[in-house]
């Protein structure tokens, strides 16, 4: 019974998680005028309709809105698991006393609201290096604010799922610390890799401040999540468009975690709980 019940409000729950963005997907194929008269409605009655995908596709100039928000994310994501791993790898093999501060120190960044650093950032990267509208600026800022949870994560896998005899063995065949790294220890951090690509991916593609703050000056630049901004005017929303930009952006990301979605679990568990 108790089984049943739990069953249940879990499938309650789902559904109730699941409401707004079926709405989404739903007034995509909507006219704006169905959107605001009925919000909640299943069908236009007017009928489906698939010309906000058609005016999302040309007003966010997609593809190459899409190439931005693709090399952004991809560039990004390769540095924080590059460096995140190889940083995990050094702090749990190497017991040294500056590693446990530098460690430390990752941890209570973590906890750090990017709200609480924004201005300065904005000051300091726009007005006294005047870096900003840039990429590689918003790729190195994405890179120092996704190191410190990729690292924590690696280390508690490394720490207890990387059996220490199997590096000790590569050494004796003759490995050097950076090949006994990446075709020894690294092959085995493939949940946790998987993991972390999931998650920094959800977020790189999907932010919106950081991107803004960054890249507001420079439009070729701009990324899926700023150019559906462009469909907000003073005295017109276009809802319909909106909805179809939101699962154009939204798709890339849905088929990335479907094909990764057997090693999550098994990534976080293994990593975060054993830290």
């Amino acid at each position: 019974m108790f089984n049943v019940v739990k069953t249940v409000l879990l499938f309650a729950l789902l559904l109730l998680y699941m409401v707004p963005f079926l709405l989404v997907v739903i007034n995509a194929f909507k006219s704006n005028g169905a959107i605001l008269s009925s919000p909640l409605g299943l069908i236009d009655p007017g009928g489906i309709t698939f010309s906000n995908f058609f005016k999302a596709w040309e007003r966010m100039d997609f593809l190459r809105s899409f190439m931005n928000s693709l090399m952004i994310t991809v560039v990004s994501v390769v540095l924080i698991v590059l460096v995140s791993s190889m940083t995990a790898w050094l702090f749990v093999r190497f017991s040294w006393k500056i590693n446990k501060i530098f460690f430390g120190a990752m941890v209570a960044a973590m906890i750090v609201p990017f709200q609480v650093i924004m201005i300065p950032l904005v000051y300091v990267y726009g007005g006294v290096l005047d870096i900003l509208g840039n990429p590689v600026t918003l790729m190195a800022m994405n890179v120092g604010f996704g190191v410190s949870m990729a690292t924590f994560i690696y280390h508690g896998f490394i720490k207890g799922g990387v059996p220490l005899s199997l590096e000790e063995a590569a050494t004796l065949d003759g490995c050097t610390r950076t090949q006994m790294f990446f075709k020894v220890v690294f092959p085995l951090l493939k949940p946790t890799t998987a993991t972390i690509v999931v998650l920094d991916v959800l977020w790189v593609w999907n932010d919106y401040l950081l991107p803004s703050l960054v890249l507001s000056n420079n439009r070729d630049a701009f990324t899926l999540p700023l150019s559906t901004y462009t469909f907000y005017g003073a005295y017109l929303t276009d809802y319909g468009a909106i909805m179809a930009a939101l699962c154009l952006t939204a798709l890339p990301v849905i088929v990335l975690y479907l094909f990764l979605q057997k090693q999550i679990i098994s990534g976080v568990i293994s990593g975060a709980v054993k830290a």
